[in-house]
């Protein structure tokens, strides 16, 4: 099978997928029912009755959510893999997830009562302190080496990450009242998911995409390693900063809506990187498809699974994840 038929493969089995999503659920339709329901929703006919209702106000929104989360959380993964050149790496790695998870927590705790506005702040605030963590990385990893060397990056990330979650166990030790939240919040969900959120981070993937497919051949050399793409004559440390950058901005704004979701970046760069290969041209559309596929299937599993109680999605993608992880890290020592 070729490449090009196995990418729209993808495509198909993205919509297919979607389409089960909508769905499935306590008020079960078939997939002429969802095709119906949204076509008549499209050519502008009335569509009556709760399960019309449901599909379109309720399942439809969080569906496409959770689609399209799924695939900037891949299609960062997979840029921050090829950028540090480590198959473990991720936006998670830099610490994204740690302070984006302290902005929320402390907005949470300390609340901002200005016009009703504090669900709001919420988000805002992790998508802030998610990126200033990200930043305060990179800052550390330039003083240590100059080169911004990528097991540099890695290793300040991950002492950076740890401080600001000793962070946040502080905060939740003195914030009983706030402590399910701040902990539902750090598990993910979908389950207040609209369509004004949906077309603010559709913006943002196209962007991510348009952006990476633009310096696919330097993704491709960056894989090499520093010093092959530094003989080529790439600025290698002002590549590293923007992509990371961009990266940031992506998973900050998808999971400050959302929660914490991991795992979905480290499997599905390394499901397409098998199927097709090293080339980015491929690999980053592929891996957006992948992730969004992946994050379908988990929430369906996550509001499914024990009906009509909701597992956070978080916890799910780690119950598949972790092993997945744990395969990767043995296999990684063995190489």
């Amino acid at each position: 099978m070729t490449k090009g038929l196995k990418l729209s493969g993808l495509v198909v089995l993205a919509v297919v997928v979607m389409v089960l999503g909508v769905g499935v659920g306590s008020a079960s339709a078939s997939f002429l029912e969802v095709f119906q329901i949204m076509i008549n929703r499209l050519l502008g006919h009335p569509n009556e009755g709760i399960l019309a209702m449901i599909i379109l106000e309720v399942r439809l929104p969080r569906v496409l959510m959770s689609f399209i989360v799924g695939a900037i959380i891949a299609l960062s993964g997979t840029v921050m893999q090829s950028l540090l050149n480590n198959p473990l790496a991720s936006t998670y790695t830099l610490g994204i997830s740690s302070g984006a998870s302290f902005g929320a927590a402390l907005m949470l705790t300390i609340g901002v009562p200005i016009l009703g506005l504090s669900s709001y702040f919420v988000p805002v605030n992790g998508f802030v302190f998610g990126c200033l963590t990200v930043l305060l990385v990179l800052l550390f990893a330039k003083k240590s080496n100059q080169q911004l060397d990528n097991q540099t990056i890695v290793l300040v990330g991950m002492i950076v990450g740890l401080f600001v979650n000793a962070l946040l166990t502080l905060l939740s030790v003195f914030s009983d009242d706030y402590l399910k939240a701040i902990v539902y919040w750090q598990l993910g969900s979908f389950a207040s998911s609209h369509y004004g959120q949906v077309l603010l981070l559709i913006v943002l993937l196209v962007f991510g995409l348009l952006t990476f497919m633009r310096f696919a051949s330097e993704l491709d050399i960056l894989t090499l390693g520093d010093e092959q793409a530094q003989a080529t004559g790439l600025a290698t440390q002002q590549l590293k900063v923007f992509f990371i950058i961009v990266c940031c901005l992506l998973t900050g704004s998808a999971i400050s809506f959302v929660g914490i979701i991991g795992f979905v970046d480290l499997v599905a760069p390394h499901l397409v990187r098998k199927a097709f290969g090293h080339h980015h041209r491929l690999v980053i559309p592929s891996s957006a498809l992948v992730g969004g596929i992946l994050m379908v299937l988990a929430d369906l599993l996550s509001r499914t699974l024990i009906a009509p109680k909701e597992i956070p999605v978080g916890a799910v993608t780690a119950l598949i994840g972790a092993p997945f992880f744990t395969y990767l890290f043995l296999k990684k020592g063995r190489d």
